[in-house]
Parts: C-alpha cells; structure tokens; sequence
C-alpha cells in the first residue's frame, strides 16, 4: 500500500510517499480501507519530534491519527463489524508508526464507530480526535452540566467548534474566544458570548460574567492558559488539552485537568448519533490530496485554519 511517511525528524521535506505492506488485523482488530484522513496539529508536532520523549516510536513512521473509511477485513473475534461496514476513528496506538496517512490501517474493533449516515466520508474524518478531545475534556474531566457556564478558548478551530455545540447540547451558556472574523461562525455553532482574542478575554468575561465562569475550557496555553484562571469562580474548573494547569491554583478553589485524547468508540457512537440527529453539525472542512500532505501540515501550523483540514486517500 502506499502510505505518506517520515523516516527520521525533520521539517515537510521528511515527508515522503513510500510503498509498505498492507496490514493484517489481529484477531481483535479491523482493517480499513482508508477514504479520508485529517491533519492535526500533534501531525506536524510528531514530525519535528516535538513528542518524541513522549510518545514511542518506530521508523518508517506513518503519520495521521483520524480516518473514515470503509471494513475490508475483521479479525476471527470481531461480530459487530463486517466488509463494507462504513466507519470513523481515532487511531492512536501505543506505539507511533502505523498512522492513517496511508491506504489501509488496522485498529481494535471496539474503538472503531459506524459512521453517521447523514455525512460524507470527508466530513467523518473531521471528527474523531476534535471531537472526542472536546467531549472528553467537557465531560469526562470538566463534568459540565446543565445551567453551567463554559469559555472556549479558540472556538473557531477543530476542537472548539465541537466544544461549542457541545455545551450547548447539554444546555450550557457559552462564551468563547475568537479572531473577529470567526465571529458569526461561532455564534452560529451555538456560542452567545464570542470575544476577539487579540483584545483580551479577562476583561471583557468580567464584564459579562462578574460572577465569575463556572469552566474555563484551554485550547491555546501559554498566556491564554495562565490568565484564564482571573475568570474562573471559586469551585470552577480549568481543563487545557496543551498543557497542565498551575497544580497551585487547586489551593485557591479552582479545579484543574489535562486531557490527551484517548481513543474510545462508545464515545465517538455517542458523537455520531448526536450528528444524526442534526443536535451536532460538522465544522467547515477544507479538502486537499494526500499527496498535499506537507501544504496541508504548513496550513496547519499558522494555527489560523477555520475547522479542519482533511485529505482524501482514495
């Protein structure tokens, strides 16, 4: 099969078109024919080794961690998947080199979720690590509820635009930051309050919230991460996905939590059947060629993109 891959770190020129066998599953794996895949962010981090004391890895290595794509095979152990079933998922395995930059992959079944009918294959492959990473830190870590008040941070992106939709689905009141042209796009995702970001937030969530926010959702880090805690009520909760929140600011009442997404079909069916339902819409997508893969890593980089960036395998 052919697969885009990288053999040691390095900038875009590391990435490569290289011929590699096809995978077989195991008996608890599936393997997928691979329609779309998306770039991420963690793509290019993996690339320039910026996760390489993090995460193990082998080279050749294969970028891509998202997919949608159709059942070519199922292991001896495998009931709930056939040839031919459509399906999306987050295919981070323990090691890093087998990613979905590539014509097929093989994946454990039970992190594996039948695609939403209702989208098309590029659509599904927006989805999963955004979206599990939204739901995970919403949910599992930050337990948003009901009446609740939320601020994403960098709603306009991958991971925001489903935050967003999220907490409004729950029936949150959302805020979120955003570049004042993003600004429609999130209010239209479901976001009452957008504020640009290159004003600053404290001062203007003090205005709108004086009570102070119940969660303080963290996309970008650095400053934005260090200053958000200025918003947060006394008992609320930061939750970054860049990187760990102050462990200090647990002494003055303010929860915190770091997510690195985790692969999870009965989550990504939860999602899913939200997107059938019309509850969810999915981001605004821009779709580039495989062979575009290093154009498609650069866009990703400015960290400027609207929605996500898939690439179309076959």
């Amino acid at each position: 099969m052919k697969a885009i891959a990288i053999k040691e770190f390095g900038g875009i020129d590391q990435l490569h078109l290289i011929e590699v066998p096809t995978p077989k599953p195991t008996s608890q794996e599936v393997l997928i024919e691979v329609v779309y895949t998306a770039v991420n962010p963690v793509d290019w981090k993996i690339r320039e080794g910026m996760l390489k004391e993090r995460l193990p890895h082998h080279f050749p290595l294969i970028l891509g961690w998202d997919v949608s794509g159709i059942i070519a095979a199922v292991g001896n152990d495998v009931t709930h998947f056939k040839p031919g079933d459509a399906v999306f998922a987050y295919c981070r395995k323990p090691v890093v080199q087998w990613g979905t930059y590539a014509e097929y992959v093989t994946f454990e079944a039970e992190n594996v979720a039948h695609k939403p009918k209702n989208i098309t294959f590029a659509q599904a492959a927006a989805i999963p690590l955004v979206g599990l990473t939204a739901w995970q830190a919403l949910f599992d870590v930050a337990k948003l509820k009901k009446g609740e008040t939320i601020l994403v941070h960098a709603g306009a992106g991958g991971v925001g635009s489903f935050a967003i939709q999220f907490a409004k689905h729950i029936g949150a009141h959302v805020y979120t930051t955003a570049s004042k042209a993003n600004h429609d796009y999130v209010k239209q995702l479901g976001a009452e309050h957008a504020i640009d970001y290159k004003q600053g937030f404290v001062d203007a969530i003090k205005k709108l919230a004086p009570q102070g926010i119940d969660v303080v959702f963290d996309c970008v880090g650095g400053e934005t991460l260090e200053e958000s805690s200025k918003v947060i009520k006394k008992g609320g909760r930061l939750v970054s996905i860049v990187s760990k929140p102050d462990p200090a600011l647990e002494d003055q009442g303010i929860h915190t939590g770091y997510v690195f997404v985790r692969p999870s079909g009965k989550e990504l069916t939860e999602i899913g059947h939200l997107i059938e339902q019309g509850k969810v819409v999915i981001p605004t997508i821009q779709e580039m060629p495989l062979k575009e893969a290093a154009a498609a890593q650069e866009k990703s980089r400015t960290g400027h993109t609207q929605g996500k960036i898939v690439l179309k395998v076959r």
